[in-house]
């Protein structure tokens, strides 16, 4: 059997098994990757091949190869999913269970299969209460929120919860699903080195369930912890590794893992759209641009990652491109988190920064835990020169994802508000750490040592070079070394940068002050190094221009033609009294 008839094969078991366990999630995810996977051309009609058109792009952007379904040997493989007993054997009680849970009436659910005994009915009670205690939560979260949505409310069936499924785990009586259920409920608790070890024993035991792998991934904090895991050999993995490599910054990797997935699930929207998200942590916002436009094409009403999306668009002020998106998504479904950050987005390029907020607001409503609209929450409160509400919302993002680099970056930039550069540096210090390859994150710590509390202009200096050697497109970075190294009194160093900064100013076609200081200094340092024929070129240069630059222009012109004449100055102070 070939790898994509064989990942199709497993992929649609575990479609019915997940649903039928109530994962939707999962359950989606698995019939988009089952969808993306590249039909035999033999068997090519207009209705299997309806949600594989437009991707094409894609797969000539990158060079695929099909992934292998055999694993190396003496690896541990899972093939197609098993059907167990009681999972054939569907009872009436656990079908009623299903019913209660698909309208949201967990409670009623559990009760339901409160005396059944099988794997599958005790995972989903255990489930429905795991799921009913997350919506008496949110109920008394809504009941007694604080200030931005802080809230002591827990879910109050982890404690029994976590008792059961310890007891069903030790005794071997646990499932798979049990096992996923038994990490999520431990993670919850804290207990992360436990649920660590569950989730990979669920994950090999079954490895077809998304929601586990995403959950894993979220304990996975270092490359360390990833590399200890022991984790069995399955296709499934290579989704997980590119996924965890995309969380830890290791952009480079997660694109080759995904680029590599392409070659089986050559049409697998989902990986298109992480693509595109690894290439916008890269700042390739223009290939970025052109992934997002070809999804949308191919699935006009999708709404996952279009967030990032509108975070392109809004950073090249693309008003119309944003605009239309913003509208797109109200008339698919206004009130998804995706959805209101869009709109947030497309107010805060209007400049309407507290109709703003208020979009980023109701996303929270609606996922308390949604890091973008903490973190775009928080650059509007600085738009607005609210900086205690910005640090405030920076610090609950932080809080959810510790390896955020952009909720580090607004923190440094709400200090440094308040004039206090030493807890900018340091938050500044910690985003960087997190995303060294971003010159605007170099430059703001530059800046940090360039005040006048620090003074720092030496490790300024290094801080400018990452940024130039970080494509600079913002042209900060030369300036500013050239500038420091002039009031250092480097003047070699500072000619070797103005004489940079001045081919990237050409090269660009920008006009401004930056072209004539650099040309103002390189005339009057190559002058007074008697390199004239360089000089002259520069004074040439600036008697182009209309202001005083000009008049001194030709004064220097006129002094290194005296110079080079051999006849001494003219100037008065040369006749003694």
């Amino acid at each position: 059997m070939s790898s994509k008839e064989s990942c199709r094969n497993e992929l649609r078991v575990a479609i019915r098994q997940l649903s039928d366990r109530c994962l939707y999630s999962a359950s989606k995810w698995a019939a988009e990757q089952l969808v993306g996977i590249e039909k035999d051309p033999a068997k090519f009609t207009p209705s299997n091949t309806r949600f594989q058109r437009g991707s094409s792009s894609i797969r000539r952007r990158f060079g695929t190869n099909e992934i292998t379904s055999t694993p190396p040997t003496g690896a541990a493989y899972v093939s197609t999913p098993v059907i167990e007993e009681d999972e054939v054997i569907q009872g009436d009680f656990y079908l009623l269970a299903k019913s209660y849970f698909d309208c949201r009436e967990y409670r009623r659910a559990a009760h339901v299969l409160c005396n059944q005994i099988g794997k599958k009915s005790v995972f989903l009670r255990c489930y429905a209460l795991y799921l009913a205690g997350e919506k008496r939560k949110e109920e008394e979260m809504i009941e007694l929120e604080g200030p931005l949505g802080k809230s002591d409310a827990v879910n109050c069936e982890l404690v029994s919860l976590e008792r059961e499924l310890s007891s069903l785990c030790k005794n071997s009586m646990i499932d798979p699903f049990g096992l996923y259920l038994y990490g999520l409920v431990l993670k919850e608790k804290g207990n992360e080195n436990l649920a660590r070890k569950v989730l990979v024993e669920s994950v090999n035991s079954y490895p077809w369930n998304w929601s586990a792998w995403l959950e894993l991934q979220s304990l996975c904090t270092t490359v360390d912890i990833l590399n200890s895991l022991n984790l069995s050999n399955h296709w499934m993995k290579e989704f997980f590794l590119a996924s965890v490599y995309q969380e830890l910054r290791m952009h480079n990797e997660s694109l080759s893992k995904h680029e590599n997935l392409l070659g089986t699930f050559t049409f697998s929207n989902y990986i298109q759209a992480q693509i595109a998200k690894a290439q916008y942590s890269l700042r390739e916002f223009e290939q970025v641009e052109v992934i997002f436009e070809d999804l949308l094409r191919n699935d006009p009403y999708r709404v996952e990652d279009m967030d990032t999306y509108s975070n392109v668009l809004y950073t090249k002020e693309c008003f119309s491109a944003l605009s239309y998106l913003a509208h797109r998504v109200i008339m698919t479904n206004k009130y998804r988190p995706e959805s209101c950050c869009i709109i947030g987005n497309y107010y805060s390029l209007k400049g309407q920064h507290e109709k703003s907020v208020i979009y980023f607001r109701r996303a929270l409503k609606l996922n308390k835990n949604y890091l973008s609209a903490w973190t775009l929450m928080g650059h509007e409160y600085v738009e607005m020169k609210n900086t205690p509400a910005a640090v405030d919302a920076y610090r609950r993002a932080v809080d959810i994802n510790p390896r955020d680099y952009r909720a580090w970056y607004g923190l440094g930039q709400a200090y440094e508000m308040m004039g206090m550069p030493h807890y900018a540096l340091h938050y500044f210090q910690k985003s960087v750490f997190f995303q060294p390859i971003d010159s605007r994150l170099w430059i703001a710590i530059a800046q940090c040592y360039e005040s006048e509390q620090l003074h720092m202009l030496e490790e300024a200096i290094k801080c400018y070079q990452r940024a130039a050697n970080c494509n600079d497109t913002e042209a900060i970075a030369l300036h500013r070394l050239a500038k420091l190294h002039r009031e250092l009194g480097q003047p070699e160093e500072a000619a070797f940068y103005y004489r940079k900064d001045l081919e990237r100013m050409e090269a660009e076609e920008r006009e401004g002050p930056n072209i004539v200081e650099a040309l103002m200094f390189l005339a009057t340092h190559y002058k007074a190094q008697k390199r004239f024929e360089e000089a002259e070129v520069y004074c040439t240069r600036l008697l182009d221009y209309t202001g005083p630059e000009r008049e001194t222009a030709k004064s220097l012109l006129r002094g290194m033609r005296i110079a080079q004449s051999g006849f001494p100055s003219m100037d008065i102070e040369h006749f003694h009294p």
